[in-house]
């Protein structure tokens, strides 16, 4: 062979190749390259100079996977996705049938290749990689064009642990379906359509989304709330939605007739310029949980039932993940609404301003063991509590229900300081509650004959109260502390008292306020005093709401309860 028909390395870029390398490569009808240990080309025939539209020189010496390896859409392929190199870096015999290589102008050459390591006579472990183009060169396409085909096994199998990684990556139904049409647009199709069944069985169409210019614009003006869907229509949505398999549709004259369903569709046709689409039903693991449109506006190539299967397995892992996403929000809505009934409403006291807050561990069902309590006493002083029962799921807000229950008995039932009361509550907690440990701050707000108002308190282990006067001055309350409930350790309980000023806040609170991993309780403490004694002016419940805002650390992973009490100026 001449030196016309197979090129050696250019100086200075590579090692010297062995003169039968040439000939190996001449003597070869397909394209064919010889890559060093680093992936380096070290040698090339003119059948791959060619069918790529490259010199010789475009080659030697240069990277490989940087030079040629594409996706389908012309995006250079991450080295770690790249089956080609990883065989020749691992030495083993590799073959696929269809990548794409980058031509000398740009375009995307379809090739099957083959890559198996070889020793020349010099004894350099080298690799051969041989490649072939099952269509005419001429065919080759420009990077970005889609839909020609369904996607070769590597890229869909990418795409279809994609969807599954992002698409269970989230409990949250809405950004589901973002995500979802983010991997399905613009990669399978110019427009998604996802269509949800409700719990009451009518159907919503959440989201239309289309790709203009690199980024998606979602339709607002089409979504909405669909017309029922006829148990006896082919419309290959009304299909869908009734979970039969994955069909493709295109606009028809009578799609509008078939049904309102039918006319509805028609109209999305209409206004997107959909010219062909592939409908596939959302499955649940119980129900059908909706359905995905995909349609092709921009681009001239139909939809194919080779589409289809791929089309069914993305609807299958988005079913699965919108299923656990729903069953999440409904047990977050039963949580909810079962802390709401668990948590008093506060009671309206003469004279007092009372307001309450809580706030759920972001981790956690939205419920807790954090818990506020404000309720009138039989002598007509005001009880205030609040504890923090260990943990922050179900079995602590049950929990924190029987503590307070208990709590409400004994201190209705006796007019005795608050230390009395909470010895008891403690000693027979471990007996009629499934409590093991819990802190409290239990008092009583009286008002005096003389129009003073006394707070006397007994602390088990929680963070002491906080009173800020009207002029910003703020001070915690730290007399009265014992030790938490569910010790079992019979000691005595002091009691705390403190004359509150007239117009003076007392704020009660739950550890989940002050603590965070990153600093110290006292300066979390500190934290919460300087920003509650700048606030003292204002309205108890904006009071409360910016302590919150404030103070709470950013990276809290607890349950946060706060009660608010004002005493009238005069």
């Amino acid at each position: 062979m001449t030196h016309d028909d197979t090129r050696g390395p250019a100086d200075g870029l590579v090692g010297a190749v062995p003169a039968s390398l040439p000939s190996l490569l001449a003597s070869l009808d397909a394209g064919a390259y010889v890559v060093d240990a680093t992936g380096a080309v070290v040698a090339v025939n003119a059948r791959a100079e060619k069918l790529l539209g490259r010199p010789a020189g475009d080659f030697l010496g240069r990277d490989a996977h940087e030079l040629l390896h594409r996706s389908r859409f012309g995006a250079t392929l991450p080295r770690a996705q790249c089956g080609m190199r990883r065989a020749y870096m691992a030495g083993r015999t590799v073959q696929s049938e269809e990548e794409w290589f980058e031509r000398g102008d740009g375009s995307l050459l379809p090739v099957s290749w083959l890559v198996t390591p070889c020793r020349t006579d010099d004894g350099v472990d080298r690799t051969l990689v041989l490649f072939h183009t099952p269509r005419d060169p001429e065919e080759t396409r420009t990077p970005g064009d889609r839909f020609s085909s369904p996607l070769p096994e590597l890229e869909r199998l990418a795409l279809l642990a994609e969807t599954t990684t992002q698409l269970t990556a989230t409990l949250d139904v809405q950004q589901a379906l973002r995500r979802l049409v983010r991997l399905v647009v613009p990669q399978l199709a110019d427009w998604a359509v996802v269509d949800l069944v409700t719990e009451r069985g009518r159907v919503h169409r959440s989201t239309v989304v289309h790709a203009e210019g690199g980024n998606l614009v979602r339709r607002e003006a089409l979504e909405g709330p669909l017309p029922p869907v006829p148990e006896d229509s082919l419309l290959p949505l009304a299909r869908a939605l009734r979970g039969v398999s994955p069909a493709l549709a295109e606009p028809s004259p009578g799609l509008a007739a078939d049904c309102r369903l039918g006319a509805e569709q028609a109209r999305l046709f209409a206004e997107s310029g959909i010219h062909s689409a592939a409908v596939a039903p959302i499955r649940g693991v119980r129900e059908v949980l909706g359905a995905l449109t995909l349609g092709r506006s921009d681009r001239p190539e139909a939809f194919t039932s080779d589409d289809l299967p791929l089309l069914e397995d993305i609807c299958r892992r988005a079913g699965l993940a919108l299923d656990n996403a729903r069953l999440y929000e409904r047990q977050r809505t039963v949580a909810e609404t079962m802390q709401r009934h668990l948590l008093p409403q506060l009671p309206h006291v003469p004279g007092l301003e009372m307001t309450a807050r809580y706030l759920a561990a972001p981790d956690a069902s939205q419920v807790g063991g954090d818990w506020y309590d404000a309720f009138v006493l039989s002598d007509g002083a005001t009880a205030l509590a609040v504890g923090d029962v260990v943990g922050h799921d179900l079995d602590a807000a049950a929990g924190m229900a029987q503590i307070r229950n208990v709590l409400r008995a004994y201190a209705w039932a006796q007019e005795e300081p608050p230390s009395v009361i909470v010895s008891r509550l403690d000693r027979s907690a471990m007996h009629i509650t499934d409590v093991t440990m819990a802190t409290l701050l239990f008092a009583r707000l009286d008002r005096e004959d003389d129009g003073r108002w006394t707070l006397t308190w007994t602390n088990a282990g929680h963070p002491p109260p906080l009173l800020v006067t009207r002029d910003g001055e703020a001070r915690f309350l730290t007399g009265g502390h014992g030790m938490l409930l569910g010790t079992a350790l019979e000691r005595p309980r002091p009691d705390g008292q403190a004359e509150v000023p007239p117009g003076a806040t007392l704020l009660f609170y739950t550890d989940g306020l002050i603590e965070e991993p990153s600093r110290s309780l006292d300066d979390g403490l500190e934290l919460l005093r300087t920003h509650a004694a700048t606030l003292a002016d204002h309205p108890p419940a904006r009071f409360t709401d910016l302590v919150l805002e404030r103070t709470r650390p950013t990276g809290n992973d607890d349950d946060v309860a706060l009660l608010t009490v004002r005493v009238p100026v005069e």
